[in-house]
């Protein structure tokens, strides 16, 4: 099944195998789908708090990918909060990499946070696409022990999406407004960035606290233009 051009680039992007990957928020489980049949993981975990679609997402796994037997699963179904995640079931010295997309900012820095707060002493990689509130999301986890990996940016039916790439062990710092995903000479990320804003000057327009808390947003986008 053809899957959105947001989870093609979350597919592109992990290009080495771990021992687990956990497909949070995973909906109907397609990217999942797709890291099974590439075997990045020697176990892939598809997290979703719905239930009726994990029992569903449960048959057709059982159907296309079968596996028999308790040990060395390349497959588990959680329903569970992604907060909750059981990597203390894992081995302490496995790799891990945390899927979170399509879900908002605030929800991605909570559950980035907790998960953070849970296992201090785990190597992580988080793989993150929220749909809205992107600065958030790298102010607040600048502020953690996370560094950059890799990010891009992805339009998809005229909607921009940053993808960012983050573990425990990168000493890169995470930029407020990006570093590696922007190239100016493309019409995409130059139509993204006046979108951005336009957005945020819009904001600051609304009232005089907007004002005094978006002006320095606006500041670091508008560096962006001297790149």
């Amino acid at each position: 099944m053809k899957i959105s051009q947001r989870l093609q680039q979350i597919d592109k992007m992990i290009n080495q195998h771990y021992d687990h990957i956990w497909d949070c928020c995973c909906d109907h489980g397609l990217l999942g789908a797709r890291l099974l049949k590439r075997e990045t993981a020697n176990t892939i975990h598809f997290v979703d708090v719905v239930d009726t679609l994990m029992l569903e997402l449960e048959g057709k796994l059982q159907r296309f990918f079968p596996q028999s037997g308790v040990s060395n699963k390349r497959w588990q179904v959680h329903c569970m909060d992604v907060a909750h995640l059981p990597l203390e079931a894992e081995d302490s010295q496995e790799s891990h990499l945390i899927i979170i997309a399509g879900v908002g900012g605030e929800l991605v820095t909570d559950l980035v946070k907790a998960l953070l707060a849970r296992y201090p002493a785990k190597a992580l990689e988080f793989i993150l696409c929220p749909v809205h509130h992107n600065y958030l999301v790298r102010t607040e986890l600048a502020t953690l022990q996370l560094g950059l990996v890799n990010e891009c940016l992805v339009e998809e039916n005229k909607r921009f999406y940053e993808v960012l790439h983050l573990s425990t062990s990168s000493q890169e710092p995470i930029s407020n407004t990006g570093k590696k995903m922007w190239d100016l000479t493309r019409d995409a990320d130059r139509r993204y960035l006046s979108k951005t804003l336009d957005h945020y000057r819009n904001m600051s327009k609304s009232s005089q606290a907007n004002f005094a808390k978006v002006a320095p947003i606006i500041e670091d986008y508008e560096k962006l233009n001297d790149l």
